[in-house]
């Protein structure tokens, strides 16, 4: 098969990385890439949100699967113009893609499916919101209802940050992510994630995660895009998980088909975990930037023939085969991160770090220079492992990154503490 992944980062990285050692793929493609990816794949320009280009690109490889890695594309109704053309892809649909693209539609499904969240309200204007908050006092959260590139959650524990949450967000810090915005009850617990396969109508969990989202150690600072994850989580354990397949997942699932918008592609369930009881924070229509590093690593080959039965309707005859194992990854981020930070450095030793099914660092935001790397974003490497325990992984991959000589970066040293 010619095999085609859309999307530039660390979760592309991992995604090809897990495809190209299946039999099934003849020829991997990626647009854009990134450095490391380029290593493993040919590595094509295309807007990837317009899919007249991804579609025009799709045809002139003769590609024959799609696997569309960011939110954006999705949105933007990029696997509808495959279909369109019958071209197989993996991915749900702009209306499917609306669970993550609009926090109140998620919503709207949840109450409809009885599906355990917390209580929310959807605000146009600032002052209505204000009001509510005042009435509801704080710890609060509040979310732009659109896209923000993971960035359009404030999780307020006072008041005066709550109030100036709204401000900003009308104001247009989020852009036009944050017109509307959604107020939402403050839930307590531990986060993990889950990980479906969904076709349509059946549903496929393919293992759990847990990631850091503050920027440095013992969850302090500022929220991230992530700064490291591990799989699988124990947090959320067999009980819990069936329960919340039984609550959650596939009522969602059922009342998207019945509202004739089937979701197809993977559900990226995000649970607060208290007292043996998950709820539902927020789904995302595609795989997780680090999450999907650790589960890759964890899947190998098999990934591609997972994605295949899910686009084909075929979920119902698919197993999937978990090793017992554990994986880890660790974000190598730019200094300034997740504020401003300087492009070009140039990252020195990686080299001599070993690649195999047990050590991979996945690129993230990179560009080759020569025969030089530098770096062009804010998480620009995933140090990731795999272990028979989270303690080998654990120490697989930082002994890793030890190696590593890059003066201009940093993370975090206690990645998987919590289960650890």
């Amino acid at each position: 098969m010619n095999i085609l992944i859309l999307g530039s980062g660390g979760r592309e990285h991992a995604l090809a990385w897990a495809v190209k050692q299946n039999p099934k793929c003849d020829r991997l493609l990626v647009a854009p890439g990134n450095a490391g990816i380029a290593q493993i794949a040919t590595c094509l320009p295309c807007d990837i949100d317009d899919g007249a280009a991804v579609l025009a690109l799709a045809e002139a490889e003769n590609i024959d699967f799609v696997i569309i890695g960011p939110e954006a594309p999705l949105a933007n109704g990029v696997a509808d113009d495959l279909r369109a053309a019958r071209i197989s892809c993996f991915g749900p649909s702009a209306a499917a893609a609306q669970l993550e693209a609009s926090k109140s539609f998620t919503k709207e499904v949840c109450d409809a499916a009885n599906a355990p969240t917390a209580a929310w309200a959807r605000f146009t204007q600032p002052g209505p919101a204000k009001e509510y908050i005042r009435e509801k006092g704080a710890p609060i959260v509040i979310k732009a209802d659109g896209l923000a590139a993971g960035k359009g959650v404030i999780v307020a524990m006072d008041l005066e940050a709550a109030l100036g949450a709204i401000d900003d967000m009308f104001g247009g810090e989020f852009g036009a992510a944050g017109t509307e915005v959604v107020v939402e009850e403050f839930m307590d617990g531990a986060e993990a994630s889950y990980f479906i396969l969904c076709d349509g109508k059946n549903t496929l969990p393919i293992g759990t995660a847990q990631d850091h989202k503050r920027v440095f150690d013992g969850d302090l600072g500022p929220n991230t895009g992530g700064m490291g994850a591990y799989s699988p989580a124990p947090v959320l354990t067999d009980e819990i998980a069936a329960r919340a397949m039984a609550e959650i997942i596939q009522p969602c699932v059922d009342e998207m088909a019945r509202r004739g918008t089937p979701y197809q592609g993977v559900l990226y369930a995000g649970f607060m975990i208290k007292d043996g009881q998950a709820r539902l924070v927020e789904y995302n229509a595609r795989f997780g930037d680090p999450e999907t590093q650790v589960l890759m690593m964890r899947l190998g080959a098999q990934a591609l023939d997972l994605m295949l039965a899910c686009a084909e309707g075929r979920l119902d005859k698919a197993q999937v085969n978990w090793a017992d194992d554990h994986a880890i990854t660790v974000v190598y981020a730019a200094n300034g991160y997740p504020g401003s930070y300087t492009k070009g450095s140039v990252i020195n030793g990686l080299d001599a770090l070993p690649e195999d099914s047990h050590h991979m660092v996945f690129h993230a935001g990179t560009t080759a220079v020569g025969d030089t790397i530098t770096a062009t974003g804010g998480r620009v490497l995933n140090v990731t492992a795999r272990g028979d325990t989270l303690q080998q992984a654990h120490d697989r991959a930082y002994a890793m990154i030890h190696d590593i000589d890059w003066p201009e970066g940093f993370y975090r040293r206690d990645i998987g503490y919590q289960a650890l």
